[in-house]
């Protein structure tokens, strides 16, 4: 069967076919789903976050090797942070408190931790602020064609990144954040609604996307949050947006760097199955619920970012030692409910294509109905 056609001046901007990008989730969006992602025609994006620039080399590396199409990498852009310059110095300033408070909570909740750990002090991964120049280096030395931040903006790198040929994306949650990215060079703008899953903001999809096209223009801006088939792609369209930013969409793919546990829970969650919580990373993060989030919420410390990332990460090592599925910490977003089935990356792409197009293709006729 041929392949469809649908080009928005997004793919032009990124030499891709299709204007579909993969959220640079950290851990999920491993060189493998990247590569299959951009093999089927979008922009895939490593999310190498919590990478050190050793593994994120390892990670570009593959993905060169799994694909000679463009492909990105996230990580996060300076932002207000605890700045340390590696992850065991961040240990350092996680409060005794909450390191007793977790272990407290995972013996009332059965989380086998061995005695005398002390979670987040000797355990567990995460971002410190020294990471993100070193990752950056990593991404010049390979000429990644494209550089996304999803936290943070990454503005100040523009003018390099310019000049090495190479295309900025940063992802906003409202138009002052919006105008600011454009003011600064950055080439590409997501606009992410409340409904996606892992850092979101206040303001949904539907009516955040046409104030930051209206904000920015002439700037591209991409649609994220909600978003996981040709429907969703048709809207962001109609919504003035030139693409898609698609996370949890990709979630439940086979080359997902995530458990197979976490991606049969996202494929049983309903769409009132997930929650914004500070618990995890301490900026708001929609994640699926658990017994665990809530009581940590109600009883617990609230740590400022990026410290809870390595408490939690820490209490999660013994969670997926137990498979205690039910309260792992899963990002994912509301759209968790549209999905039941496990695709590989490539059919994702293909349907969310299909049904544009047809979709598209029908339009004409529907408004003469």
């Amino acid at each position: 069967m041929a392949r469809k056609t649908l080009r928005t001046k997004l793919c032009d901007l990124l030499e891709i076919e299709y204007p579909i990008l993969l959220a640079g989730m950290g851990g999920a969006a491993n060189a493998e789903l990247a590569a299959a992602v951009s093999e089927a025609g979008g922009l895939g994006i490593i999310g190498g976050m919590n990478l050190s620039p050793d593994e994120l080399d390892a990670e570009i590396v593959k993905c060169k090797k799994l694909t000679g199409k463009p492909f990105g990498v996230d990580t996060i852009a300076p932002t207000n942070m605890v700045d340390t310059a590696t992850v065991d110095e961040l240990r350092n300033y996680i409060p005794d408190e909450a390191v007793d408070f977790a272990l407290k909570l995972a013996g009332e909740l059965g989380i086998p931790v061995p005695e005398g750990t002390r979670l987040g002090k000797d355990g567990g991964t995460g971002w410190a602020a020294g990471m993100t120049p070193k990752q950056i280096e990593v991404v010049y030395d390979h000429k990644v064609p494209v550089f996304a931040a999803a936290l943070g903006s990454p503005a100040f790198m523009a003018p390099e990144a310019h000049a090495r040929g190479m295309k900025v994306i940063g992802l906003v949650g409202n138009t002052r954040q919006a105008r600011k990215e454009a003011e600064g060079g950055v080439d590409v703008i997501v606009a992410q609604g409340h409904e996606a899953g892992g850092h979101t903001g206040y303001v949904a999809t539907m009516p955040l996307v046409p104030m930051i096209v209206d904000a920015v223009s002439p700037t591209p801006v991409v649609a994220a949050g909600g978003i996981a088939d040709g429907r969703g792609l048709v809207a962001s369209l109609a919504l003035g947006a030139c693409g898609v930013w698609c996370g949890t969409a990709f979630l439940t793919t086979h080359e997902a760097g995530i458990l197979q546990e976490a991606k049969d829970r996202i494929l049983n969650a309903t769409e009132r199955d997930t929650r914004v919580t500070r618990v995890f990373t301490g900026k708001t993060c929609r994640l699926l619920t658990t017994q665990l989030i809530e009581r940590w919420e109600k009883e617990g410390p609230i740590l400022p970012f990026p410290l809870p990332i390595v408490l939690c990460t820490s209490l999660q090592d013994y969670l997926s030692e137990a498979g205690m599925v039910d309260n792992y910490f899963i990002p994912a977003g509301q759209i968790s409910g549209a999905l039941n089935e496990m695709k590989s990356a490539k059919q994702v792409v293909e349907d969310m294509v299909t049904e544009a197009v047809r979709l598209l293709e029908e339009l004409p006729a529907a408004t003469r109905a």
